[in-house]
């Protein structure tokens, strides 16, 4: 079963970016270069601050080992990701209609 990076949309990580205890799967997405457990517990990367990074950097594709797929294409594998921000996450708490919110106690 393939997963996808949180950081860059890459879908075919070997395993998931975090393990269900919360540990980093040490794995190295090929695509943008973070590495689960280093680049985020060690270094202090949040998905987003690596993502502006590899975005600055022109999307390049990370790995020298592994090739990019066939017909790899950085800016569409984003578009799989959910947007992270506040406005999308008030957005979506707004289009909440009152009565499935949970009372207020």
């Amino acid at each position: 079963m393939a997963h996808t990076c949180p950081c860059c949309g890459f879908s075919a990580l070997q395993e998931p970016p975090r393990s269900t205890s919360g540990g980093g799967s040490y794995e190295i997405c090929p695509s943008c270069g973070f590495q689960f457990g280093v680049s985020d517990d060690d270094a202090g990367f949040t998905y987003a601050s690596w993502r502006a990074r590899w975005k600055a950097r022109g999307l390049r594709w990370s790995s020298k080992g592994i090739a990019p797929p066939p017909g790899w294409d950085a800016k569409s594998q984003l578009t799989s990701l959910r947007d992270p921000s506040p406005k999308s996450a008030a957005k979506k708490k707004r289009s909440i209609r009152p009565s499935q919110r949970a009372p207020q106690v």
